[in-house]
């Protein structure tokens, strides 16, 4: 990247954020804090308002801004794939405020990156595995979570659990939300049961902002708390025969269902998994079950060979 082309994408960055700290700076265009500094030095030198502080980082000088800055065509084209994203795996409300966005940014580029934009727009999809958030029944439920996030308040929600389907009243502190398995979670401090869960956005019949606010500092981050759950999950070792040309049907999911090592023996590979649910990963292997073998552990196998019984029982009831 010539020099140039930094120094205009460091003023974007410190336009965007309040403080930005010179490692976020170095971090982004891998160069050294010395580089940085220099670059911060240029930037005053050519009239631009920094404030620096020692040990904090840089700031602009409030109210200055640039005029809109031209995207390149590589930004451009992140952006079409971002909202794509967007539209198809997160709720309507979510996906309103980007269009809007979007429409802002596509004004201040030049035209033929509009045309650009508008023809690639046209040949990006997404289709998701199954709807994550229903937009009639969870039409705002992302973007209410995050407003709760932002202005720190309790959400009041009505959820059923996967068990036994029951529906419960619950006030909950959320700790953030992530996306998953096809589906986007909330993890929160629930009132109701005085600790930490994990509530699944498409079992959430009703949600509404609450009236109480709560102290954040008082919960874990989100990446803290997925990482102690991460330690105390009590992981189960799963052991895998696949035949080479059987490979494929597992490639898509296998690494989010625990993949740990894969060796090639011949004209098979041992896959090892580790994963804290024999049933989720049974259902999971299921419809591959003629092409694979399932080595270890025994409860495993047994519990896929009472289900496909059970299976067996229903297509040919007595």
């Amino acid at each position: 990247m010539k020099r140039i082309d930094r120094l205009t994408a460091i003023l974007s960055q410190l336009q965007s954020k309040r403080l930005i700290k010179a490692r976020e700076i170095a971090g982004r265009f891998q160069i050294s804090l010395r580089t940085v500094y220099r670059d911060i030095k240029a930037l005053e030198k050519a009239g631009i308002p920094i404030l620096g502080e020692a040990g904090q980082g840089y700031s602009l000088v409030e109210g200055y801004r640039l005029p809109p800055v031209m995207f390149t065509q590589e930004e451009g084209v992140a952006l079409v794939l971002a909202e794509k994203m967007v539209r198809n795996l997160t709720d309507q409300g979510s996906s309103h405020h980007l269009q809007s966005a979007m429409i802002k940014i596509k004004a201040v580029v030049k035209n033929q990156q509009k045309d650009l934009l508008e023809n690639l727009g046209h040949q990006i999809m997404v289709i998701p595995q199954g709807k994550p958030l229903n937009p009639v029944h969870h039409p705002n439920y992302l973007n209410l979570l995050l407003q709760a996030l932002v202005d720190k308040l309790t959400v009041n929600l009505v959820y059923t659990t996967f068990e036994v389907e029951k529906a419960s009243k619950r006030t909950v502190e959320p700790v953030g939300i992530f996306y998953a398995f096809q589906q986007w979670y909330l993890i929160a401090w629930c009132q109701l049961r005085n600790d930490y869960r994990t509530f699944r956005l498409d079992r959430v019949n009703e949600m509404k902002l609450g009236d109480e606010s709560y102290n954040p500092s008082s919960h874990p981050t989100l990446a803290n708390y997925l990482a102690q759950v991460k330690q105390k999950d009590h992981l189960i070792e799963f052991v895998l025969h696949v035949p080479l040309e059987n490979e494929k049907y597992l490639k898509t999911h296998k690494y989010t269902m625990g993949l740990v090592q894969e060796i090639q023996w011949g004209n098979y590979y041992e896959m090892r998994f580790m994963n804290s649910s024999i049933e989720g990963f049974i259902r999971w292997l299921l419809p591959v079950g003629d092409k694979i073998q399932l080595i270890e552990p025994k409860e495993a196998k047994d519990f896929m060979k009472n289900l496909v019984e059970t299976i067996q029982l229903r297509l040919n009831p007595a």
